[in-house]
């Protein structure tokens, strides 16, 4: 597994990765309050759908570990402030309320418990999400292997790596696997503009592991994707709808038309934890919309003129007809058998070969 984490736990402090730092300094937030943590999801020092659904557990852990409630209920009316404020820190990603919700149920089913023994039981919660991310990469990994052959390449967007989960990424786990199994490939990261993932962060990850990785700018793409320099498209998600519709970082749409056009087999690497149900299209997913500032600067620099109006979508919604399959820790589907993605009976069928 990679050799940097995103976030840990330890003896009830949350010590999250400053990703807005890479690749020039390491450095970790020390967070003690459900509130440091929040910010940290809000500003970016943590990112990516799984991470932050982890972040949003120990949010909850710490402030249980901490809190001087004398009751079960007293305990779950504080924590109910906790969910109120993580619901709120980055609307498109499913991650938060999936863990969010995850944590209320655990509480609500315990309350019968002690005090001492129901934070115990919180605080297991949260570690064993961060834990179960994990071992889910790596599933999604072994069912996207099949794609690595020995001199193929893949081109991929934003950071859907192990600095946006709890280890071995989405999108990437099939790479790592596949670096560990000798498979000689290469891979095209887009820079992600306007807050340069791709070439901050995807671009490190990779070559720190020793992968062969090439860096563009995003409007690089479709030539390549014309010249048949790129096998197939592998990115991640934030969330993935009844029909097969998938958010993911602004620029993700562009990519799948070009793919779509060029016939380049474009994948989406989906964690179940990412998968709402409750929503039945792309068009009715909440879309985040940051600060001008992301676009306006670069790391602090101004490079556009005052005042210029702008407009900063985080995400945009690639229709499910432009998707080849998704891969899940389930298997991989095609978009339009996502709906049955609890239903493990018809699974077994609907599941499709790389």
């Amino acid at each position: 597994m990679p050799m940097l984490q995103s976030i840990r736990w330890e003896n009830g402090i949350v010590y999250i990765l400053d990703q807005r730092l890479l690749p020039e300094k390491i450095e970790y937030l020390k967070c003690t309050h459900y509130e440091e943590i929040a910010r940290a999801i809000e500003n970016l020092a943590i990112r990516g759908a799984p991470a932050i659904g982890i972040a949003a557990a120990f949010s909850v852990a710490v402030t249980s570990y901490k809190s001087q409630a004398l009751s079960g209920k007293k305990l779950l009316d504080e924590l109910n402030t906790v969910f109120q404020r993580l619901i709120k820190t980055r609307p498109t990603a499913v991650n938060i309320k999936w863990a969010v919700e995850r944590m209320k149920t655990l509480i609500i089913n315990n309350l019968n418990l002690s005090v001492s023994e129901l934070k115990g039981l919180i605080v297991e919660e949260a570690l064993k999400i961060h834990q179960e991310d994990i071992e889910i990469n790596r599933t999604i990994g072994e069912y996207s292997l099949p794609l690595f052959k020995d001199g193929c390449t893949v081109m991929t967007y934003c950071n859907a790596g192990s600095l946006a989960t709890g280890g071995f990424g989405t999108a990437t786990a099939g790479m790592y696997l596949a670096k560990q199994k000798g498979i000689k490939f290469k891979v095209i990261a887009c820079e992600t503009r306007p807050l340069l993932q791709g070439a901050r962060i995807t671009v490190f990850e990779l070559s720190e592991a020793g992968i062969d990785v090439t860096l563009i700018a995003d409007n690089t793409a479709g030539v390549l994707l014309t010249k048949d320099m790129v096998d197939f498209v592998i990115v991640g998600t934030d969330r993935t709808v009844q029909n097969g519709d998938v958010a993911n970082k602004i620029g993700t749409y562009s990519l799948a038309v070009l793919s779509n056009e060029n016939k380049i087999p474009f994948y989406i690497a989906a964690p179940t934890s990412s998968i709402d149900l409750s929503i039945p299209s792309g068009d009715m997913i909440p879309i985040e919309e940051r600060s001008s500032d992301e676009v306006t600067t670069i790391r602090g620099v101004r490079i556009a003129p005052q005042g210029v109006k702008v407009i900063n979508l985080a995400f945009d919604v690639t229709p499910a007809k432009y998707v080849t399959a998704i891969i899940t820790e389930k298997g991989v589907f095609l978009p339009k058998h996502i709906k049955y993605i609890n239903s493990d009976d018809k699974l077994q069928k609907l599941r499709v070969r790389l």
